[in-house]
């Protein structure tokens, strides 16, 4: 599976309204529990900060969009958007 994302990029957990916004830091290995594989590629650890404590968790990259600061909103885009001119 192809890697979504990069260090340093800003996301966020689909789905969630109260999702904090995230910083990736790395894709981490994480081994099946029940077939034993090993994966590379699909789940990133991310960091952020909740009332001045900092926070680590691994997530499935594709429980995360792509985020970016404008205007000191948040905005939210699709990277595989495809548009037809049919």
């Amino acid at each position: 599976m192809p890697r979504k994302f990069k260090s340093g990029e800003w996301v966020a957990v689909k789905g969630k309204l109260t999702s904090p916004k995230m910083q990736v830091i790395k894709y981490v290995t994480k081994k099946d529990s029940i077939f034993g594989l090993v994966n590379d590629d699909t789940y990133l650890e991310c960091v952020w900060y909740k009332n001045g404590e900092r926070k680590l968790e691994v997530f499935h990259q594709n429980k995360l969009i792509k985020i970016i600061e404008a205007s000191s909103l948040l905005k939210t885009f699709k990277t595989n958007s495809k548009l037809s001119l049919t």
